[in-house]
């Protein structure tokens, strides 16, 4: 079999999944997504209605409401749920009606009143997005990246240290410095555990879960009282960033609405990894290694060579996650500086099923659900880890789509139909 051949059928492998029968490909294409959505679709569905009832069975007046009748605590629960998600859903995108009122009155006060809960959910999505992508793009090169909290925190420590000691440039020489310095920051400490990986076989989840436990650490070594990039007041927090390393606010002087051009930073990122994973040779190489590494390599590919640069990219835009949060958000690294993005970001490249798009979709629900808890408890008074439970749920039923296709009587995929997203935990 000579070379020709094998791209060939590699080709074939990686961008053409099977079919049972002929089917005109447009079709086939539109078939093919809504049916990779719908699993999703209906895994938070069902994750928000065992929520539900979570709520329900967890609140105390409902029990009540039953020592009167089965109607009444019906009634009651149903009442406690409605509260609940009501809340949820005004915390996460706003109520419309008084969106409608705000924008039709034109008051600039009342205006941004309205739009906080959207813009907050939009301002908490951007993190995720990258963090997502970050993942998303490792597991379509076989690689599992679980250091993605680890590169957030080395990215951060770099954004604002190149932010707060690097004075008198101007903005647009600034700023982008910063960034740059997150994506180095982040991509150095992603491709560590790729070139041992590449090199020595070791393998990445491993050297990842420790490299995030060095990345930790450092930080807060680094960031206590008496640290070395401490403010120097005794609080374990670094000097604040230069006005010039800001990025731009979507609504300058409103402390409130804290979303800012790192959203369409976050969207420019994931158009520019479809287009390398799609429409680059790099990413054909990506996505063949993921695949079949030893496909790969028979074909004449470099497979240590992708899995460093697959795990630096991975690194880099883990970093950009922790780079948008300082130069637009806080303006400054306090320890502890994290909120979990890292380690969400694996169940954000689950359910967008490794996809950029489907990131992008996860990341905003994630968002939402972080935005609309905070509602949910200060008025329904429904404790906000429920968020968790639903996201646990959510990630279950993507893990195993089975449950979802025997509750809802679904068929089973057609072989190759659906994306994987990464190998075993033995893969070479």
């Amino acid at each position: 079999m000579d070379d020709k051949t094998v791209a060939s059928a590699i080709a074939n492998a990686v961008q053409q999944p099977k079919s049972g029968a002929p089917t005109p490909k447009g079709q086939h294409r539109r078939g093919g997504w809504l049916r990779q959505l719908l699993v999703p679709l209906l895994a938070i569905i069902t994750a928000l209605i065992l929520g539900a009832l979570v709520i329900a069975f967890t609140d105390e007046s409902v029990f009540q409401a039953f020592g009167g009748g089965f109607g009444r605590g019906v009634g009651q629960a149903f009442s406690v749920i409605g509260r609940a998600y009501g809340a949820f859903f005004s915390g996460a995108f706003g109520n419309p009606v008084r969106i409608i009122s705000a924008l039709i009155s034109g008051q600039g006060a009342q205006i941004r009143r309205a739009i906080y809960p959207l813009m907050e959910t939009l301002r908490i999505s951007t993190p995720y997005i990258f963090a997502g992508l970050a993942v998303a793009l490792g597991f379509q090169g076989g690689v599992f990246n679980i250091g993605a909290e680890g590169q957030y925190f080395i990215a951060g420590l770099v954004t604002v240290f190149v932010g707060y000691a690097i004075k008198g440039l101007p903005a647009i020489v600034h700023l982008p410095l910063a960034l740059l310095a997150g994506v180095v920051g982040g991509g150095l400490w992603g491709a560590i555990p790729g070139y041992l990986k590449a090199k020595t076989g070791a393998h990445e989840v491993i050297n990842t879960i420790m490299l995030n436990y060095i990345a930790f650490r450092l930080a807060e070594f680094m960031l206590d009282a008496n640290g070395l990039m401490a403010r120097g007041d005794g609080r374990p927090v670094s000097p604040e960033i230069q006005p010039s390393a800001y990025l731009p606010q979507f609504f300058p002087n409103q402390v409130e609405l804290r979303v800012n051009v790192g959203f369409f930073l976050a969207l420019a990122a994931a158009a520019l990894v479809w287009w390398l994973l799609y429409k680059t040779t790099l990413g054909y190489e990506i996505r063949t290694v993921g695949a079949n590494p030893r496909a790969a390599r028979y074909a004449g590919m470099s497979v240590a060579r992708t899995i460093v640069i697959t795990m630096a990219l991975s690194g880099a835009l883990a970093g950009l996650s922790a780079s948008t949060d300082i130069l637009g958000v806080l303006h400054y690294m306090p320890n502890a500086f994290s909120s979990g993005y890292g380690f969400d970001a694996i169940a954000l490249a689950l359910l967008g099923k490794s996809h950029p798009f489907g990131v992008v979709l996860a990341s905003l629900l994630f968002g939402a659900l972080r935005a609309g808890a905070q509602n949910m408890q200060g008025i329904a008074q429904v404790p906000v880890d429920l968020t968790s439970i639903v996201q646990g749920l959510i990630i279950v039923f993507i893990a195993a789509p089975e449950i979802i296709r025997k509750l809802y009587r679904l068929r089973q995929p057609v072989e190759g139909e659906e994306l994987v997203t990464v190998r075993g935990w033995g893969g070479a």
